[in-house]
């Protein structure tokens, strides 16, 4: 076992005790290892690079992303209104909220300045913790979320200060996937899993266990090797191993529906920390893109167009890390990578608790003794 290995390897060992499975990713020197431990679920096996795990929030890169590659091809406008973009809807135009003359643009939605509440209209947090709810965002329908977005009050002029909406990044990928003319899984799998040979990142498309699901990059369940994704799926749990049922955002998976596993998010760290060694690979240009908006949130932190930026004090090594995390029902994600250093660290698993403090110890790890030039 090389030493990347056994540093992954540590820290899989580490979550094993705080969680029904997890799988460790870590990217360096142009290597990457993954490692699972734990079970799936209910009588199920050691997770591995294949597993597929609700990746929650992790999904709002690839919405970024997918801006990115749309603003590029001249689809729509970083600083095109929510309001131009939902205009030609099939029940007229949506009425969305304003706050004095700034309008709320994608650029907005996508850093998190929108000035959106959190949840869509009719939502309480409390119901995102709910321990029997099935799914709190089942009955958010296209129809519902606009219709709320009509009665929503700002909590600040758009553009102006930085609050987390999972609201506004559903609506982000909601006005993409109109404007584009297709569902959001299909524009996903269009602009980021098929130049990315992203085989597994999908939503759940149709009843679990019935191989309805469609495929990320435009494939069958068949074109996986004989093993159909709805088969690799972890189960997930409470903080305190109980099984809880999946999620499914309805028509707001742009924030959180997406589904994924540990070797295709480590494609997309790779993307990521080669895009200015290699300007010219597909997704180069857009991720370029998305790192070049900042909204500084403070001193030491911003927020990109998808991820989040930080410095560690210099105490700390003053490194930098770009990252988000992710969580569902019973799911947590953490997804992390420095450029200038060439690492990334990548933590999934099925329980409800979180994978931050795992995730960021070993991107610092990976910083501190992996390092190569960016």
């Amino acid at each position: 076992m090389n030493e990347l290995a056994r540093v992954v390897q540590q820290t899989a060992d580490r979550l094993e005790g705080q969680h029904v499975g997890a799988v460790v990713a870590g990217l360096a020197g142009g290597e990457t290892e993954i490692r699972g431990v734990g079970r799936t679920g209910p009588g199920g096996g050691v997770p591995g690079p294949d597993t597929v795990f609700e990746i929650g929030s992790v999904t709002k890169v690839f919405t970024a992303l997918v801006l990115a590659r749309l603003v590029l091809d001249d689809t729509v406008r970083l600083d095109e209104p929510l309001a131009e973009v939902l205009a030609d809807g099939p029940d007229g135009p949506a009425v969305v909220p304003g706050r004095g003359r700034q309008p709320i643009t994608l650029r907005h939605l996508a850093t998190h300045t929108s000035g959106l509440p959190r949840l869509p209209r009719g939502m309480l947090l409390k119901a995102l913790v709910k321990p029997n709810d099935p799914d709190p965002y089942a009955r958010c329908s296209a129809e519902y979320v606009l219709g709320g977005l009509a009665r929503t009050r700002l909590r600040a002029t758009p553009g102006r200060s930085f609050r987390y909406s999972n609201l506004g990044a559903g609506l982000l990928g909601l006005a993409l996937a109109h404007r584009a003319g297709t569902g959001y899984e299909e524009l996903v799998a269009r602009e980021v899993c098929e130049p990315l040979g992203l085989a597994d990142t999908h939503v759940r498309t149709g009843a679990e266990g019935s191989g309805a699901e469609r495929s990320g990059a435009g494939r069958t369940d068949a074109d996986r090797s004989g093993s159909d994704r709805t088969g690799r799926l972890a189960h997930g749990h409470t903080a305190g191993g109980r099984p809880v049922p999946y999620w499914d955002l309805a028509a707001l998976p742009g924030m959180g529906g997406l589904r994924s596993t540990a070797a295709d998010l480590a494609i997309l760290l790779r993307a990521q920390l080669a895009a200015e060694r290699e300007p010219d690979a597909p997704l180069s240009p857009a991720i370029t893109l998305t790192r070049e908006t900042r909204h500084r949130v403070n001193p030491f932190a911003w927020m990109h167009l998808g991820w989040l930026g930080h410095r560690l004090h210099t105490q700390q090594g003053g490194h930098l890390q770009i990252w988000h995390n992710g969580g569902t029902g019973g799911f947590r994600s953490f997804a992390a990578f420095d450029p200038e250093k060439q690492v990334g660290a990548l933590v999934l698993a099925n329980t409800r608790r979180s994978a931050d403090p795992a995730g960021t110890a070993l991107l610092r790890r990976l910083q501190r003794d992996f390092a190569t030039a960016g």
